[in-house]
């Protein structure tokens, strides 16, 4: 196993994004979030574009999962989409890169093994982790030669539309784990501490927390939403 990925065997990693129509959405913000992450035991730092990353380098030394989200006129595919994201990645150097790893079509009709082999090609050391909705597109993913998996794309496909990580207790993120050899991260509405917990129980390599510590929008409109129920009562 990569020696990155085995340090980050058991471990949290948080996901500290923003996005532009987000109150904290900022480089500025994302680094500082990422420091508190780093005091509160994160082992690694999940981000979004080259301005956070490079803002997160200046607070932290924890490995990061890099990723740009852009939206193409001909595709739903927006993690990493094409080489020219990895490109503007790799001049920040994150240690590993997450792209969108699902049988969804691309942006200009390129094949994910075309993009893969193009990356091993310019980047061969680099850690790719894919980003996948289904058991078929984690094994697809796993024969093209990706380092690791995560189901961070389950629920947000239309052939996963309405599902989510935790329904029926991780059934799919523990069906995950045995279709597959390499390293699983967890990743998706894993909103609790127990939840985190449950995932490693389940057999994922790592467990990557977002909303649930860095997006305190979201994580106010829970609460009031929960309050709002009980009121209605």
């Amino acid at each position: 196993m990569n020696t990155l990925l085995n340090g980050l065997k058991g471990q949290l990693i948080v996901s500290c994004q923003a996005l532009e129509d987000e109150p904290l959405h900022s480089p500025f913000i994302m680094s500082r979030m990422a420091l508190a992450a780093e005091q509160g035991g994160a082992a690694g730092i999940r981000a979004n574009s080259v301005a956070d990353i490079a803002a997160i380098r200046q607070q932290v030394a924890l490995p990061v999962i890099g990723i740009i989200k852009r939206d193409y006129p001909d595709s739903e595919v927006f993690i990493t989409a094409t080489l020219k994201e990895v490109d503007e990645l790799m001049t920040v150097a994150p240690e590993i890169i997450a792209l969108d790893a699902t049988a969804r079509p691309r942006p200009g009709g390129q094949s994910l093994a075309t993009l893969v082999a193009q990356i091993r090609e310019r980047y061969p050391r680099l850690v790719l982790m894919a980003d996948v909705s289904t058991l078929d597109e984690a094994k697809t993913a796993e024969a093209l030669g990706f380092d690791c998996v995560g189901p961070t794309l389950y629920g947000y496909t239309g052939e996963t539309k309405g599902h989510k990580l935790p329904e029926q207790d991780c059934r799919f993120l523990g069906e995950l784990v045995d279709a597959v050899t390499i390293p699983v991260i967890a990743e998706g509405n894993v909103e609790t501490p127990e939840l985190a917990a449950r995932c490693l129980a389940l057999g994922a390599h790592a467990v990557v927390v977002g909303g649930a510590i860095t997006r305190p929008r979201q994580i106010t409109e829970r609460f009031a939403a929960a309050i709002n129920a009980h009121c209605r009562e």
